[in-house]
């Protein structure tokens, strides 16, 4: 595995008495990275998935519950960093892994817009520890791994893959050079270039600046290539707002703060009724509720995790090292994401960019996590780098992902179509979950029409059956 295309340094020689405390805890120079690496992976993460402090707020903020009551933003952002902080930190202590966690996005509109409407807060927050129960279980009961491990090969690296599009997408949407077609049902081309097939404005030209130079930096092998790119544009992006009075970055407006430091909110700390829910919304819409939440967060946490320890060289023969500690955390996640009343916590696609500065062990998450912490109390500079600056990271990561396709047997008919499948669905979806349901729905239906039974396995099977429950989750919900 290459770092940004320069070639990764070799695990260290050194004797293990002559390297300090810190390195052998985190294993960094085994690893192949130095502690300035990990920092600066840890920085650059954080730089680019900050915005979920502000974007969270905005969608559970959306919503009012059965009773009409809607959360206070000061109380959501709280909540938001918290939760992102303590299970990141947790992840590089436990985990050892560079992936860092937040209030995932799309599990929160489900929470939002879906299940608050059919009960209280504190009854959809309780729903989300009960997720946060299951998943714990499925990973300290061994259950979760073993159907990591159950995936074929081809189908792992089709789901590394088609994260990578993924993360190549947000990048370029979020940024706004690629935009929907208004009124697309009525189009022949749903998304565009720019606005109105063409790049226009200040915002998307510091995203084109930003990703060229990010491009020059990558291409040369600069130490910190990413993160210089993400702050020179946002110095640029600073000062072209604050001379033109630019409009159209978005959610993140680039400017100086009036203030640094806010008084963190934390009312919703704790505010939850477990199953209070069942009662509200009914036994099977809660269950339904609980079964979108697991089946969501098990399989977008898997092929994150997968797809970013891949692209840190930290997999062997398709495993994951230290697979089981990185998933109980994950699982204490989506609990953590409950109890503070943020919507489940998972891992971030944007757990790349840092991967892509260097990051190779959990020193990087205990940064990341340490700068969401922070931020409960300087949530102002958490609004300063707009998407344009960050998004250009997510672009090239992701194009360094798609290097993996080399890795798939295209002339095995067995894989082709479900790799195929698992690839475009997840972008063209946006869903994680949708994309690795199809591949192994196909995979399965191959197999068992090919007279193939036995290679399938009883954990493929179970899989297959319960993502058509999944995908037909609607039609089945209409029968009661």
């Amino acid at each position: 595995m290459t770092q940004l295309g320069t070639e990764r340094p070799h695990p260290s020689s050194a004797e293990p008495s002559r390297l300090s405390g810190l390195d052998r805890w985190f294993k960094i120079s085994h690893r192949g990275s130095t502690i300035g690496r990990e920092v600066r992976g840890g920085i650059t993460t954080f730089v680019a998935m900050c915005y979920i402090v502000l974007l969270n707020p905005l969608i559970l903020g959306a919503s009012a519950d059965i009773t009409g009551a809607r959360l206070s933003t000061e109380a959501i952002t709280t909540a938001t960093a918290l939760a992102a902080g303590v299970t990141t930190i947790l992840m590089g202590l436990v985990g050892n892994a560079p992936l860092a966690l937040a209030a995932g996005l799309g599990v929160n509109g489900v929470v939002a817009f879906q299940m608050a409407p059919a009960m209280t807060w504190a009854q959809a927050f309780g729903l989300v520890v009960l997720e946060g129960v299951c998943i714990v279980f499925m990973a300290v009961s061994g259950i979760r791994e073993r159907i990591i491990n159950a995936i074929p090969m081809p189908l792992k690296v089709a789901i590394t893959v088609g994260i990578g599009l993924y993360i190549a997408l947000v990048g370029l949407v979020s940024a706004g050079f690629v935009t929907r077609t208004p009124d697309s049902a009525q189009s022949t081309v749903p998304v565009r270039m720019g606005i109105g097939g063409h790049l226009v404005g200040w915002p998307i030209a510091i995203f084109c600046l930003g990703l060229l130079l990010m491009i020059v930096l990558v291409s040369r092998g600069v130490p910190g290539a990413v993160l210089i790119s993400i702050a020179v544009a946002t110095g640029l992006a600073v000062l072209v707002n604050s001379v033109f009075h630019v409009q159209g970055w978005g959610l993140v407006e680039p400017k100086v703060p009036d203030q640094v430091v806010a008084h963190p909110d934390f009312s919703l700390l704790g505010d939850i009724d477990l199953f209070g829910g069942f009662a509200s919304a009914g036994a099977v819409t809660a269950a339904v509720f609980l079964f979108t939440l697991v089946l969501s967060g098990f399989f977008d946490a898997m092929g994150t995790i997968t797809s970013v320890s891949e692209e840190a060289g930290l997999t062997k023969d398709g495993k994951v090292e230290g697979m089981g500690r990185i998933l109980l955390v994950d699982g204490a996640g989506a609990l953590a994401g409950g109890v503070t009343g943020s919507a489940p916590n998972t891992v971030f696609l944007e757990s790349a960019a840092g991967v892509g500065e260097g990051a190779r062990t959990g020193l990087a998450s205990i940064v990341t996590g340490g700068l969401f912490t922070a931020t409960l109390f300087l949530t102002p500079l958490a609004a300063v780098v707009p998407a344009q600056a960050a998004a250009p990271a997510l672009v090239v990561i992701g194009g360094m992902m798609m290097a993996q396709c080399a890795r798939i047997p295209w002339r095995d008919l067995d894989f082709a179509i479900p790799v195929f499948l698992t690839i475009a669905l997840i972008p063209f979806t946006y869903s994680i979950t949708n994309g690795i349901g199809a591949g192994l729905v196909a995979y399965v239906l191959i197999k068992i029409c090919k007279g193939k039974i036995r290679e399938i396995g009883w954990i493929l099977g179970i899989l297959a059956a319960v993502f058509g429950v999944y995908f037909g989750i609607e039609g089945i919900m209409s029968w009661f």
